[in-house]
């Protein structure tokens, strides 16, 4: 077991500090970016709650993970004989480190990676959060689209695999880590949003809501700009059937030999 716990101990190509950047911090920003765009304060309010319980619950999952575990990091054995030269009790033949208690302590929290399910919980919320704007799942094929979305989970990823490589954390850390973040974040963003496939994807649950009181006569919910926002709801629908009429009209002009069939039976 200590020859897989035998690697250098190196400093963080990623630091502590730089976490909470990469996946509060940068979310954060777009959101508010495209809250200046459209001057939603639902979508506002309810991304910045859905961000933030997707990074807090995941904090705590992941540490009390790392508390019942206790996997030692692969840079252990560095951490529990600074020296390069390993004590071992004589008749039970148990590990005596002689490093510092702090470090030592720290090295028992390898399993699963903190720095990556922060940043899959942070960014993953992101990547749904743009999916759903965007409109990734439209039906038009634009593979654009999927760059955007795809561009937080590549950061996320790197995130991970520089663990990896400082020696911090084994593989099956980064992919647990990986897979609580994102599985977290998933839960969190359809509690205040629809599906990114959805129609109404683009929107909160809250929007959608108000106006299906406003409609029902409840004033009392109605808000500055209502009927223009409404109105955009409504160019949704209308415009995804214009795109299906287009698209079944050009399908019959393109085909000759419908055509040709429509005229033999007008005369």
């Amino acid at each position: 077991m200590m020859t897989d716990l035998e690697y250098p101990l190196k400093d963080n190509t990623v630091p502590f500090w730089a976490v909470p950047i990469i996946a509060i911090i940068l979310p954060f920003s777009v959101i508010l970016v495209y809250y200046f765009i459209r001057r939603d304060v639902y979508d506002l309010h309810h991304a910045i709650l859905g961000l933030l319980f997707s990074v807090l619950i995941t904090g705590v999952i992941t540490d009390a993970i790392k508390d019942a575990v206790g996997r030692p990091r692969p840079d252990f054995f560095w951490r529990c004989f600074p020296d390069g030269k390993g004590v071992f009790d004589p008749v039970t033949k148990n590990v005596m480190c002689t490093g510092l208690r702090s470090v030592i302590k720290e090295g028992h929290k390898s399993f699963p990676s903190g720095h990556t399910s922060w940043s899959f919980a942070g960014l993953g919320f992101l990547a749904l959060y743009l999916s759903g704007k965007i409109r990734v799942f439209d039906r038009r094929g634009h593979v654009a689209k999927l760059c955007i979305v795809f561009l937080p989970l590549l950061i996320a990823a790197l995130v991970g695999i520089s663990r990896v490589d400082d020696y911090w954390h084994h593989w099956q850390d980064i992919f647990a880590g990986g897979l609580l973040g994102i599985t977290v974040s998933s839960f969190c963003y359809l509690q205040f949003f629809p599906p990114p496939y959805d129609v109404e994807g683009w929107g909160p649950h809250a929007y959608f809501q108000m106006l299906a009181e406003s409609q029902n006569g409840n004033p009392s919910n109605a808000i500055n700009g209502q009927n223009v926002q409404q109105s955009e709801l409504e160019s949704v629908y209308v415009e995804s059937q214009h795109g299906r009429e287009l698209s079944r009209a050009n399908t019959h002009d393109s085909s000759p030999i419908l055509d040709g069939m429509n005229d033999g039976r007008r005369y």
